[in-house]
């Protein structure tokens, strides 16, 4: 087997944490199950005293102006706080904002920053223009590379080193503990986008010191919102994070915050099954012979295996498929075109299936012959039953007899 324990195994475990926190707490009036919403801008207080008390809060959760966050934002805070086990989290407009926010936090004119080659696309667009234009310069390294590799990377002037595991259109699996170590020897901070690994890889403990999360995908799981979340893991990245989020004006609307409190009580059960359902499909598709190869971390041929076998408790629901050399292109395109059962869209984690074609060729070569390789496209599996799901990618690569 490709996958020594149940990928599921970590979703499972979150269940009961995730049901129970983030509640009104109990009196002998009684309390709704689930957090009242609090909508507002305006913060009314029975004193100047008592306004300027709240004001001096600022690194703990104070309610002073909407724009600082609410209520229910702040209890969604804590509880992606505890899932990534950092101390303090910071809820931002989107997983974009999450991904640039500390980077405007922790870079200044004159710094350098590494870079994935194959980080997610509008992160990798910041950095080419925002950051470029603000004097900070960027390098790009091989998602897979040694120790040695990212230390000749490494400048005087290095001050992030940023990470995305697995990447999200080549499911690389990177090793956090290494990153950390080269990290942290040149005064850099090591920045992760965790978002595929939420609640099943625990940051901090592999030396992590941000780490960013998409809330649009697992937490909310209804495809209905757009928000982000910044986590770090001692007092004085929390201080620099902190400010600059209330600088650059990120927050998530209050409705946005309590549709993802709703969304994470259940992340547990949808991502166990969607976790099952996903190395299902994967194992199916490794045996289709339009099939070149599977890019999923539970598959022992997946870039990273052995680090997400040693670091993560469980597996995802997103994956990547990379076709046969002989089939083109647009034989692809007209393929996805004829699914019926999965839908075509951008993003993932919800409880829908999606299927995207990996943008811009970025799978070109084998990692290790360095043989040509076919298009690539990414599964996202939902809640749907697996068979059907695997039933309509069957009709749809009927296609490829014909088209070319």
């Amino acid at each position: 087997m490709d996958a020594e324990f149940p990928v599921s195994k970590g979703w499972e475990k979150l269940s009961s944490t995730l049901t129970r926190q983030g509640r009104p707490p109990q009196n002998e009036e009684g309390a709704p199950v689930n957090l009242p919403l609090t909508r507002g801008s305006t913060v009314l207080f029975p004193s100047l005293d008592a306004m300027q008390k709240q004001g001096h809060r600022r690194y703990d959760h104070e309610y002073i102006y909407g724009a600082m966050g609410t209520p229910v934002q702040h209890e969604l805070e804590k509880i992606i706080a505890s899932l990534e086990g950092g101390t303090d989290c910071q809820i931002v407009s989107s997983g974009l904002a999450a991904c640039t926010t500390p980077l405007l936090a922790f870079l200044k004119a004159g710094d350098h920053c590494l870079l994935p080659d194959s980080v997610y696309g509008p992160t990798r667009r910041f950095a080419e223009t925002l950051l470029k234009r603000f004097g900070v310069t960027t390098t790009y390294y091989p998602p897979c590379a040694d120790a040695a590799t990212i230390q000749s990377l490494m400048q005087p002037n290095t001050r992030v080193l940023f990470a995305e595991s697995p990447g999200s259109h080549t499911f690389e699996v990177q090793d956090m503990s290494m990153l950390a170590s080269v990290a942290h020897a040149g005064q850099a901070k090591l920045m992760l986008d965790n978002t595929w690994g939420l609640g099943i890889f625990a940051p901090f403990k592999h030396g992590v010191d941000i780490s960013i999360q998409a809330l649009t995908k697992y937490p909310s799981g209804h495809s209905d919102v757009i928000a982000g979340a910044v986590t770090v893991n001692t007092q004085e990245d929390w201080h620099m994070l902190r400010d600059a989020s209330i600088q650059l004006g990120q927050l998530a609307s209050p409705d946005d915050c309590w549709l993802t409190l709703r969304g994470l009580r259940t992340m547990g059960v949808r991502l166990a099954h969607q976790s099952r359902a996903a190395l299902q499909i994967a194992h199916w598709l490794k045996n289709r012979p339009e099939v070149a190869r599977v890019l999923h971390p539970a598959l022992s041929d997946c870039p990273g295996h052995e680090i997400w076998k040693r670091d993560f408790t469980g597996a995802g629901s997103l994956f990547g498929v990379v076709l046969s050399p002989q089939i083109s292109q647009h034989a692809m395109e007209t393929m996805i075109d004829s699914l019926k059962t999965f839908g075509i869209g951008a993003s993932w984690g919800g409880y829908e299936s999606l299927v995207l074609p990996t943008s811009g060729g970025i799978i070109r070569k084998h990692p290790v012959t360095g043989a040509p390789q076919g298009p690539a496209f990414r599964l996202q599996i939902g809640l749907e039953c697996p068979t059907d799901l695997q039933d309509d990618l069957a009709q749809a690569f009927e296609i490829f007899k014909t088209a070319v």
